[in-house]
């Protein structure tokens, strides 16, 4: 009978000729999965035998990998910050680049926020983690879609968060009341002329509607939820946004045109500007 090792070391090069860069952390995750173990424990547990019925899910598991779904697309979790997150196809995939917005929040904010709002929350994953940095905070989650609305909801009660977190289906920030001591958000912000460039684990597994920013350069949904997070933010309250690659100039510009200040950009791990927020000016 196939070993977890044995059978990570069997799917790492199908996977590498896929053309996939985290061959070997992808095997280990399926394998760890359908074993019922965590992925660790394939390190110490190397000869631990996998039954028929997991070399089967394996198999479909693997198929579907080498076809570029997303390895959270096909567990149907995704770790982020500190939380596991479902996903479904109703809601953009989040990913590391995003947390970004949360490590930004938790330097800039001096007093802990009372109240959080993400505008288009999607899986609710930028709330649920500040919310769980936070633990006198509520917070707001909206969206635009129904499916994501309820997702964002199981994803507070999977993480102990229910009674802090509330989810409402509406575009941006219409029908909220403020004031939030803390706005963020992670709109579409890809031109439509992008997007078929995009890796095929974004390009064919994402929505659409999470993806494609409006007008040519993307950034027409900035030019809508910024004078909204602006009528809901208290005095000296901060905005936080997640941008694109070359757009966080445009971005910071477009904050302080709308009356923000001490504006800055902070990029991600990968050393993209990532971040853009800054702060409502105090009368």
């Amino acid at each position: 009978m196939e070993t977890v090792a044995a059978a990570v070391a069997a799917l790492t090069p199908r996977f590498a000729a896929a053309g996939i860069d985290t061959a070997r952390l992808d095997a280990r995750l399926l394998v760890a999965a359908v074993a019922g173990i965590r992925p660790q424990d394939i390190l110490l547990r190397p000869d631990l035998p996998l039954s028929e019925l997991a070399r089967l899910r394996l198999d479909e598991y693997a198929r579907r990998r080498e076809a570029r779904e997303p390895v959270s697309r096909i567990l149907g979790v995704r770790g982020f910050w500190t939380l596991d997150l479902e996903v479904g196809t109703s809601t953009l995939d989040p990913r590391p680049d995003t947390e970004t917005v949360v490590e930004d929040v938790l330097d800039r904010c001096v007093t802990p926020p009372g109240r959080i709002l993400d505008l288009g929350t999607g899986t609710g994953a930028i709330l649920l983690a500040l919310l769980s940095e936070y633990p006198q905070a509520q917070g707001v989650g909206t969206d635009l879609m129904e499916e994501a609305v309820g997702l964002a909801a199981r994803n507070a009660v999977r993480c102990g968060l229910a009674q802090r977190a509330t989810f409402v289906q509406a575009s941006w920030a219409a029908g909220i009341s403020g004031p939030f001591d803390v706005i963020v958000s992670n709109p579409p912000y890809i031109p439509a002329a992008d997007i078929a460039a995009l890796a095929p684990e974004v390009r064919n597994h994402d929505p659409l509607t999470a993806l494609v920013g409006d007008d040519h350069d993307g950034l027409g949904c900035y030019r809508v939820l910024i004078p909204q997070a602006k009528s809901l933010l208290s005095p000296g309250g901060l905005l936080a946004l997640e941008v694109g690659i070359g757009q966080a100039a445009a971005v910071a510009d477009l904050l302080a045109l709308a009356g923000f200040s001490h504006i800055r950009v902070r990029a991600d791990l990968g050393g993209v500007d990532r971040c853009v927020s800054g702060l409502l000016e105090r009368e």
